[in-house]
């Protein structure tokens, strides 16, 4: 890195302990001559250093510089996000600037036409006005004025999108599938009473629903919960949404068996249970966040039958939690009275009232505090006004992040408040204008990528709203930027194959964003099982750094279109970015890899997992010498990585027969630790050889005892 004068320097040091603001006004014209390139994502040819990344060119921030290598034909490009005409260009050089450069744009990103040269430049602003089309600006660099490289402290480029049509507005109302109500609303009960008639057993249907409680105080209700239907307090606290009565889900729909209660939710509430305590009965993908439940809490629906969940975070229960019958459980960053017992998995991380761990004889996994967390976003009522809250980051958290609320607000009007029948079209030009996404309930088939570039967008969805992409295009895509947030939707895969349905950064991105992470939190994605589906890919992340908090990715056992081939996806969860984090994964019955690891510095906590039943046969499943893909594959390149209170599970109905080699496969290195794995064949449908690579007892008989490894290697 190279000296600075003294005031450069301050500068920069202000910059790292100042936060920039990189929102774009939420009613920026597309057919206005405005500024298109802050916020959007930028490349370059080199970086001088982590710190003058190219992003920080393009952030507003005058603080903050790109910088690229010492030497000559360096370039900086930006993509605008759509075809834009291009009117303006304005470059801000620090003092290592171009003596001689050119602009240039492209529709493409590969072919580029010249806007304007520039010869013998003194620094300083420079304010070209040019005129062209293109999605890609770039300042190419031909001779540098110094011994240094090219820097600039902002590129910025001016022009109109959108062919001349109006801007999207944001805020509005929260559509049809939004139910607002506060303790006075009339006939609340036959309200939650119609919806869970509907919902209650609808597993593949096409309603979604929101509740939304204003504050105050209910009494005397219970709010059961079917499928796709979810419960939010509208406070800034949970405590400031008082029930005097229950939140519940159950599973009398299925005969007392909760394994398949799914796709619901329920956050930032207060519930006294009317006789003591609450019933949450849940399987995969039923986040319980933010809640104050001044009672007990029981994982189990009536009559102890099967469950298979489940997740909790943020929140406060005050009396004891009995997980009873549930195999596996993650809880993250909470309080709780006393947990009682629990089956195979159960996993803690900063959890105040926790049990110790005691793996080697029982289900416990417990961690002092969780590394790095950020609470979900979510919307709530300041006065009369809709705002989204954006909870701030914490390192080596213990206990809820309420009543303290560090984070931000951002007005509803900053929104594209999505509804039902809007276009991929709609919404990315929504997000190029610089506006975050609110997803209402409901199902949103899309015929192009909703392309997601800005740093600090969020994307919420309410509902479990449900995103399908058709003709085979990816349904959403997230640039190597800071702080997006993706958070409370379902990815339901389409017909014709896609090859990522959710990618998070470039192949190959690398710039660092430890300080501001892109989270993923209740994101969830199914393939078949609503009709059939294929994708090669579910999920995969190239970014650095990212935080995924709770996810279930599903290729579907049973529903319509299931089948070895009818919906095929090969991978559940591909990390290639390095120090990714997860907490609380769910992927389950991939046709090969469920998790395939090759980021260095990677970490879990707690995975749940079944191999995929309808497997023909071994050979459809072998490979390299051995039989059955593993759960979570490490890759061999990796050095380091870590993590905690795993499971895997195999029900290979179509072939009991096969035995598969492990449930996890890792390098051996010092780097390298595994801790607290377990494996169980689901009453004797197939075998496990070992748990992790060569090691670990075989699994046996049909009465679903675990083998486990403590710790490996």
């Amino acid at each position: 890195m190279r000296l600075r004068s003294l005031g450069v320097a301050l500068a920069a040091t202000a910059a790292l302990i100042t936060l920039p603001t990189t929102q774009l006004p939420a009613a920026a014209a597309a057919n206005a001559d405005t500024n298109l390139s802050q916020g959007r994502t930028a490349t370059s040819s080199t970086t001088e250093n982590p710190g003058t990344p190219a992003s920080a060119a393009v952030d507003g921030n005058t603080a903050t510089r790109w910088s690229s290598g010492f030497s000559d034909d360096q370039w900086l490009q930006v993509d605008l996000g759509a075809t834009a005409s291009i009117s303006r260009v304005v470059i801000n050089w620090e003092a290592a600037y171009g003596k001689d450069y050119k602009v240039q744009a492209s529709n493409d990103g590969s072919s580029w036409t010249d806007l304007r040269s520039v010869t013998g430049g003194d620094g300083g602003t420079d304010t070209l006005d040019v005129s062209g089309q293109g999605r890609y600006v770039r300042l190419q660099g031909i001779h540098r004025a110094t011994q240094w490289g090219y820097s600039t402290w902002e590129f910025q480029v001016f022009g109109t999108t959108g062919g001349g049509s109006g801007p999207i507005q944001g805020g509005g109302d929260l559509g049809p599938n939004v139910i607002v109500v506060d303790p006075s609303t009339p006939n609340l009960q036959q309200k939650f009473d119609q919806v869970f008639a509907q919902q209650e057993s609808a597993q593949f249907g096409s309603g979604r629903y929101q509740f939304l409680l204003k504050p105050g105080t209910y009494n005397g209700i219970n709010a059961q919960l079917g499928f796709y239907t979810s419960i939010s307090g509208l406070g800034l606290n949970p405590d400031d949404t008082q029930i005097n009565g229950d939140v519940t889900v159950d599973a009398g729909w299925f005969n007392g068996n909760a394994t398949q209660n799914f796709w619901r939710s329920a956050e930032n509430l207060a519930i006294r249970p009317s006789n003591g305590t609450d019933r949450w009965a849940v399987a995969q993908a039923a986040p319980f966040r933010r809640m104050h439940i001044q009672g007990g809490l029981n994982l189990a629906p009536n009559g102890y039958g099967w469950a298979s969940g489940g997740y909790i975070a943020d929140s406060k229960i005050d009396g004891t939690v009995g997980p009873y019958s549930q195999q596996q459980w993650y809880t993250r960053d909470s309080s709780v009275g006393g947990w009682t017992n629990g089956v195979w998995n159960m996993t803690f991380t900063g959890v105040q009232g926790a049990p110790a761990t005691n793996f080697d004889s029982g289900p416990y996994t417990t961690l002092d505090t969780t590394p790095v967390s950020r609470e979900k976003p979510f919307l709530y009522l300041d006065g009369s006004t809709y705002k989204v809250f954006v909870p701030a980051k914490r390192t080596n958290a213990r206990g809820m992040s309420w009543p303290a609320n560090a984070g931000t607000s951002i007005p509803l009007d900053q929104f594209y408040v999505v509804k039902p029948g809007a276009t991929a079209a709609t919404i990315n030009q929504a997000l190029a204008q610089g506006l975050n996404l609110l997803f209402t309930p409901g199902v949103y088939h899309l015929d192009r990528t909703i392309d997601v570039t800005r740093p600090g967008t969020v994307v919420l969805g309410l509902g479990l709203a449900t995103l399908v992409p058709d003709n085979g295009v990816d349904a959403m895509h997230v640039a190597d930027v800071n702080g997006v947030r993706l958070a409370g939707f379902l990815i339901d895969a389409g017909r014709a194959n896609s090859d990522t349905l959710l990618r998070i950064g470039e192949p190959g991105a690398s710039a660092d964003h430890s300080a501001d992470p892109t989270t993923v939190q209740d994101v969830f994605v199914r393939i078949g099982g609503a009709g059939p589906g294929l994708a090669t890919n579910s999920v995969v992340v190239n970014s650095d750094d990212v935080v995924i908090d709770h996810t279930w990715l599903w290729r579907a056992d049973h529903g319509d279109g299931v089948g070895w081939d009818t919906n095929r996806a090969d991978y559940g969860l591909k990390v290639n970015g390095d120090d990714v984090l997860a907490t609380g994964l769910f992927v389950e019955h991939f046709n090969k890899y469920d998790v395939l690891w090759s980021g260095e510095r990677g970490r879990t906590i707690f995975f749940q997992n079944e191999k995929a039943y309808d497997a023909p046969n071994a050979a459809a499943i072998s490979h390299d010498g051995i039989v059955g893909y593993a759960a979570y594959k490490v890759a061999d390149t990796v050095t380091q990585h870590e993590a905690w209170g795993l499971g895997s599970y195999c029900n290979y109905t179509s072939d009991p027969s096969i035995v598969q080699h492990h449930g996890f496969q890792v390098p051996v290195r010092s780097g390298i630790k595994m801790h607290d794995l377990l494996v169980i064949s689901l009453g004797g449908k197939g075998q496990y050889a070992h748990v992790v690579n060569d090691t670990g007892a075989p699994t046996s008989g049909t009465d679903t005892v675990p083998s486990k490894i403590t710790q490996f290697p």
